[in-house]
């Protein structure tokens, strides 16, 4: 069974997530840490509960997700994996940072191992199976356990709303036939962990969600 742990940080109220099982193996997606004190409100959760981190994972590469990539690769020694769409993404990152206002950003290492557009991954006992749902950003991935009947949705779906399609690579037909064509089809009491703001399910945004 898949524990998460959520942190909110930056100045964007990023959501951080990681994921472990009973093996204490566990997974980092998209790190947010700008302060040290984020980061190190991170270490210190992960050394309290004795996890070992194995993956860092992106669901895709807008700065606020991607803040804390290059101290996750100095601390634990994991490059991320994202789809290689968003690639052009991170790389646009550095030009735009200090723009806003975040000249202390930390050039994010490039992957060794890129993810598919459908697939799983692997650690522990767990599987998170991959869902491709651009529209937001150019490549953008979700991550879904079935077992534990929820989704790492990062910035496609949030509790009421939808991801913005105003930023470079954003498509807003394509983000609404995303969700509708397959995040919809997961169950609807699945849980949605969004990259911003709270929780939600499938069910009650199919219900509610004024932009669907």
């Amino acid at each position: 069974m898949i524990t998460i742990k959520k942190f909110t940080f930056n100045a964007y109220s990023e959501n951080t997530y990681v994921l472990y099982d009973e093996t204490k193996e566990c997974v980092i997606i998209d790190p947010g840490m700008y302060e040290g004190s984020e980061q190190n409100k991170l270490v210190d959760f992960i050394t309290e509960n004795s996890l070992k981190p194995v993956l860092l994972l992106n669901t895709h590469c807008h700065l606020d997700h991607v803040f804390g990539n290059k101290f996750v690769f100095d601390t634990y020694s994991l490059k991320p994996q994202f789809h290689k769409g968003e690639l052009s993404t991170l790389q646009a990152v550095p030009s735009y940072a200090p723009q806003m206002g975040f000249s202390k950003y930390e050039l994010s290492p490039e992957p060794d191992t890129f993810l598919a557009e459908t697939g799983t991954i692997k650690f522990g006992n767990s599987t998170l199976e991959l869902i491709f749902a651009p529209g937001h950003s150019p490549a953008h991935l979700c991550f879904y356990s079935k077992a534990d009947d929820f989704l790492i949705g990062g910035d496609v779906l949030f509790y009421g709303s939808i991801g913005r399609t105003d930023l470079p690579g954003g498509n807003h037909d394509q983000l609404i036939n995303n969700i509708k064509e397959k995040l919809f089809l997961l169950p609807d009491s699945c849980k949605v962990y969004p990259g911003h703001g709270p929780a939600t399910s499938i069910g009650l945004e199919k219900q509610q969600n004024p932009y669907l």
